[in-house]
């Protein structure tokens, strides 16, 4: 399949326009490798074709979005926002509540929110009775990746990419297909659709949010309205975890920056 010039501007102003994702010059391979199998159950002649029917198809549309947004995850990813989760700011948190709020925005399969669902359980087993009520809201855009997210299953090759083996035999129950987090992991984490060009205040309000290797997906100008509007939902004093590779663009002044060693972190001001 291939993929003309002005088919290729044609959907990359779709994808822009309904999820925020901004392709570079020269993917076209990236579209054709992810519409492949749409285009050819379809029978779609071309990328033009695809985009005039998604414009009025919604469920079309969905699958089209999930194709191009569904991405790899890991267990633990980069190993420090997570030490730094149960080392500094739950026992700096407990100091003056018992509650936790945080959310997990482009949640993917679930490796992200039950990693920090079971980081909260071990701390709870280190420091008992000092939290007692814990919210992790997990968002994404795709209704798909949602669906096997809420149903916690992996089998072993997703649980080898990251998953300790103690906090597998921990939080793990064994299945005939692979394994299922366990409800002690699961039951504190809640899942719902969002589009992050969306607005995000019937989330309600965090303690802690994590944005993590998905600015890299969007406009310059993008970056900085969805960051404003984390800042909007952060509580006071908020803490937010963005990706190695992603910055503060533009909105420096609403956030101060916290070197962990290893790892930085924002804290809203």
């Amino acid at each position: 399949m291939d993929i003309s010039k002005s088919d290729f501007a044609l959907f990359r102003d779709f994808l822009e326009r309904v999820c925020g994702i901004l392709l570079g010059e020269n993917k076209e391979y990236l579209v054709v490798s992810r519409l492949r199998s749409i285009m050819k159950e379809k029978d779609f002649p071309s990328i033009g074709d695809l985009v005039k029917r998604i414009e009025v198809d919604s469920r079309l549309r969905e699958r089209v979005v999930d194709a191009m947004t569904t991405n790899e995850t890991l267990w633990f990813r980069d190993a420090h926002p997570f030490q730094i989760l149960q080392k500094r700011l739950l026992p700096e948190l407990c100091e003056k509540q018992k509650s936790v709020d945080i959310w997990c925005a482009a949640s993917s399969t679930g490796q992200e929110p039950y990693s920090i669902s079971m980081i909260i359980e071990e701390f709870k087993r280190n420091n008992p009775g000092k939290l007692v009520n814990e919210r992790v809201t997990a968002t994404d855009i795709s209704n798909s990746v949602l669906e096997s997210a809420r149903k916690g299953e992996y089998d072993q090759l997703a649980l080898g990419r990251g998953m300790p083996t103690d906090l597998l035999s921990r939080y793990f129950s064994k299945t005939d297909n692979g394994w299922q987090v366990m409800p002690i992991v699961s039951g504190r984490v809640q899942y719902r659709m969002l589009n992050l060009l969306h607005p995000y205040s019937a989330l309600g309000k965090f303690d802690i949010v994590f944005c993590r290797n998905v600015l890299i997906y969007f406009s310059a100008d993008l970056k900085a309205d969805i960051l404003t509007r984390i800042h909007g939902v952060l509580k006071p004093g908020g803490y937010l975890f963005l990706g190695a590779s992603e910055a503060l663009s533009g909105v420096a002044s609403l956030f101060d920056m916290v070197q962990c060693s290893p790892g930085i972190i924002y804290r809203k001001k």
